[in-house]
């Protein structure tokens, strides 16, 4: 079934389904409703951080006859379908309505729903949780130099400011050092516009 272009879906982010997405639901639709809310579960627990169970997988499409890629490519198009329904918050009743204007049979479409709508909840906390984890500013130091003189000019006569960020990985915990070169002129509009960021923060706040 090819999709309409003008058709627009909702966990797609109101864009067209994409086409290797829509290439493997007929795929999928080869393996029964059971086993199609089974495989769910495995790709809920991985998307919940608890893993997957390759073996179990492979065991539930052994009647379909699925290759490795095929396996493959089952797992990645439920990951993006779950993922991205509840990126958008979808609910149950669209979604299942657009998987079945894709060509996935009702009861293949019921039993994805079902497992879906039951951890739906669950798995938007942990994508907001896994989505807001920046990075954060340990420490920073820093030193001024006076240059004379550069490869390019005989004399410059100028302070570089050498600005050194430690940043603290928040998911390895290691501090990751940046070290940035600026002229004065330039250390100025940096402070300016931290400045600015400071005052636009804390009216938010």
């Amino acid at each position: 079934m090819a999709s309409d272009p003008y058709l627009r879906f909702r966990f797609c982010g109101d864009l067209d389904c994409p086409d290797w997405v829509l290439a493997e639901i007929s795929t999928l639709a080869k393996i029964s409703s059971v086993k199609v809310k089974l495989l769910c579960v495995q790709v809920l627990k991985d998307l919940l951080g608890d893993g997957i169970d390759y073996e179990k997988v492979a065991k539930l499409t052994s009647d379909a006859k699925f290759e490795t890629s095929d396996i493959k490519a089952t797992i990645a198009v439920l990951n993006f379908v779950l993922s991205s329904a509840a990126k958008y918050s979808v609910d149950g009743e669209s979604l299942s309505s657009e998987l079945q204007q894709l060509g996935l049979p009702k009861e293949h479409t019921a039993a994805l729903c079902k497992s879906y709508e039951d951890k739906q909840t669950a798995l938007q906390d942990r994508l907001k949780d896994s989505s807001l984890r920046l990075n954060k500013l340990d420490s920073v130091s820093w030193r001024v130099d006076y240059m004379l003189s550069s490869s390019e000019l005989k004399e410059v006569n100028e302070p570089i400011v050498h600005l050194k960020f430690n940043v603290r990985n928040v998911d390895t915990g290691a501090v990751e050092p940046t070290v940035i070169s600026v002229t004065a002129n330039k250390f100025r509009v940096l402070l300016t516009e931290l400045k600015q960021a400071q005052v636009l923060m804390n009216s938010l706040n």
